[in-house]
């Protein structure tokens, strides 16, 4: 077991590390930064938590004794009208769900021509840029419509971007370097927006009920049957959770 006792490791950086199990006693972590980390079953006591965001998936979060996870949700939902249909049970609960991700992307994409084409390439404190996002959410449409419901083995467009974290797939593009205008992307989104909006148009209850028939063909996701409401809920959150974070980030670049 390594142990850092009364080290200075500021400014230390940690990445593909396991921690499982570690203790933190009498540390300071100020200004530290988190992404991507799994916390579940952390326990934390005697700690100051003050001016800290945290943007997660959160469940069973006891503060002080209180569940606080239903009350954040609540909040999050009187707050964001639309986030309630983003947890469809019902194929009629899937087309609003999508009527509504069409509609306020759309807002978010004219919010976005407003700015220079260039900053749409800019990345805000690490997080992908407006272009990327938009390419990430066509490679998530790919690989849990087109790939995993619809069972195409090589959906893919060269512009897919997969999330940094999963492993190169050799069937998979991932071109880092692009840098397509903003209607060249859009025109290829066009395209699996409408795919999934005719999915969705002939869904039924019953579908929603069944598994999806294995790829063969090795690729992303792994060649396995999975429940249609995994894929399709996939679909949704990444829509409804990316649009989020391209709005704050163009809060971001306006200001500067």
């Amino acid at each position: 077991m390594t142990e850092f006792v009364k080290e200075n490791l500021t400014g230390a950086r940690f990445e593909d590390v396991y921690l499982t199990g570690a203790s933190f006693h009498d540390v300071d972590l100020s200004g530290a930064r988190f992404q991507l980390v799994d916390l579940s079953g952390v326990t934390i006591r005697g700690a100051a938590l003050v001016n800290v965001e945290i943007d997660a998936q959160i469940e069973n979060l006891r503060i002080n004794g209180v569940d606080v996870v239903p009350l954040v949700e609540a909040e999050l939902d009187r707050r964001q009208p639309d986030r309630a249909k983003m947890r469809p049970v019902d194929a009629d609960g899937y087309r609003e769900a999508w009527a509504a991700l069409e509609r306020l992307w759309a807002e978010t994409v004219d919010r976005a021509r407003a700015l220079p084409p260039e900053r749409l390439h800019e990345r805000v404190d690490g997080e992908w840029s407006f272009t990327e996002t938009l390419r990430h959410l066509v490679f998530a449409t790919d690989a849990w419509l087109n790939r995993a419901v619809l069972g195409d083995p090589t959906p893919w467009h060269p512009l897919d971007l997969p999330h940094d974290e999963m492993p190169d797939v050799p069937s998979v593009p991932r071109d880092r370097d692009a840098r397509p205008g903003l209607d060249e992307v859009l025109e290829v989104r066009a395209e699996r927006q409408a795919t999934v909006r005719r999915f969705f148009a002939e869904l039924t209850d019953e579908q929603l009920a069944t598994s999806t028939t294995p790829v063969p063909d090795p690729g992303y996701p792994e060649s396995e049957s999975f429940p249609m409401t995994r894929c399709l809920r996939a679909v949704v959150q990444e829509e409804w959770q990316h649009r989020l974070y391209a709005e704050r980030d163009l809060d971001a670049l306006m200001d500067r």
